[in-house]
């Protein structure tokens, strides 16, 4: 089986969501599966450079290939001319494409070319069929659907979700085409437990309370910030650690950076940036909680990687694996208020051993059900039903 994985970017800028195929790809490729993923050289919306790596030919990297396009002759959305003219050259040579985004140029190209080549194709939305999501930019998006999307929802052999959740709430435009939900997978993180703390300057024995995702009014600082303050004023002692970043709209990461550091928190938390590799492992592995309280939220990688990192979390009930995260006593789930916010977080940080077993219990429910390759094995079989049912 031969299978295109066609994403706008893998730049580490853009987060979880576009780089899942880099997840996904190997674990295909254990399986006896050919991986083809076709991208852009795209590395940020704000003047960055592009990626430096090699353009029109095959890089190969664990048991799969990556073919890189020059974003253009739109940079700042992610087009690729010379990618659409491959894909229309070589779509015969596939079996399946799977396509990641929406309402992305190059994304409804690709499906476009797809469906005039009669290549099957699958798209992962990536959150952006949520009404809430919907809402920026309505009447541009409203006309885009018109145009492109609503044509390429319906020749699509499915749309895949990552839970049940945001399928059941995505918005289809009087479309229907077959829903596939499998959930993204996540890699456990190994790292030293205690190098954080001392790098920090925190003492052991201060609970650490991480935040780390992109830094956007969706994920709900504006609670969780107001909270925080609050559990100081009452006197709780804990270590708020902000790991993230928004390259898009630094304007208002900046302001979140301003506002912690003119408030009670500024004394009680580091703020570390982007962040990667080890310190990205050694932070999820040394959090006593982690915190993400999102006002709408697709799957929540965030969330499965802190889990399988053997950390608690707490989050609201608009992140969509929130059912699975309170069935699984893996955390704590609320309603994106403030008050909620502070009653889950009093309580968690109240009850130290109550973390640590929800932890284990958030550990092993990730290693069963957000492993790359138990999710390989579900993705193939749906290719190869999804195949055989193409006219």
């Amino acid at each position: 089986m031969k299978i295109l994985q066609i994403v706008p970017s893998i730049s580490l800028i853009y987060g979880g969501p576009s780089q899942m195929v880099l997840g996904l790809a190997p674990a295909l490729a254990r399986e006896g599966v050919e991986v083809t993923i076709l991208t852009t050289d795209s590395n940020g919306d704000s003047g960055q450079k592009p990626l430096d790596v090699p353009l029109n030919s095959p890089v190969k990297q664990d048991g799969y290939e990556i073919i890189y396009f020059r974003c253009a002759p739109f940079r700042r959305y992610k087009f690729s001319l010379d990618l659409l003219l491959w894909l229309k050259r070589h779509a015969n040579e596939f079996d399946i494409a799977h396509i990641h985004a929406l309402f992305s140029p190059v994304s409804s190209a690709a499906a476009t070319v797809c469906r005039l080549q009669k290549l099957p194709y699958i798209l992962r939305p990536l959150g952006t069929l949520d009404p809430a999501d919907l809402q920026k930019k309505k009447q541009l998006k409203q006309l885009y659907v018109a145009i492109l999307e609503r044509r390429n929802l319906a020749g699509a052999a499915a749309i895949h979700f990552t839970s049940e959740q945001e399928a059941k709430v995505s918005a289809r435009f009087g479309v229907s085409t077959p829903d596939l939900v499998i959930p993204l997978g996540v890699i456990p993180p190994v790292a030293e437990k205690g190098e954080v703390h001392l790098q920090l300057g925190i003492p052991n024995d201060v609970p650490l309370v991480l935040f780390m995702s992109r830094i956007d009014p969706k994920k709900g600082l504006n609670l969780l910030i107001p909270a925080l303050e609050k559990l100081l004023a009452d006197g709780f002692n804990f270590h708020f650690v902000l790991a993230g970043t928004n390259p898009q709209d630094p304007i208002y990461e900046q302001k979140i950076i301003l506002q912690i550091q003119n408030s009670l928190l500024r004394s009680h938390s580091t703020i570390t940036g982007f962040v990667r590799g080890e310190l990205k492992a050694s932070l999820l592995q040394a959090a006593d909680l982690f915190v993400l309280p999102s006002y709408y939220e697709n799957f929540g990688i965030a969330v499965a990687e802190a889990m399988v990192a053997g950390t608690p979390v707490v989050i609201s009930d608009q992140v969509h694996i929130w059912q699975q995260v309170r069935d699984s006593e893996s955390g704590w789930v609320g309603a994106t208020e403030v008050e909620s916010l502070v009653e889950l977080l009093r309580e968690a940080l109240q009850n130290p051993q109550e973390c640590q077993r929800r932890g284990l219990n958030a550990q092993k429910y990730a290693l069963q059900y957000f492993s790359w390759n138990a999710i390989a094995q579900r993705t193939i079989q749906a290719y190869q039903e999804l195949i055989r049912s193409f006219p």
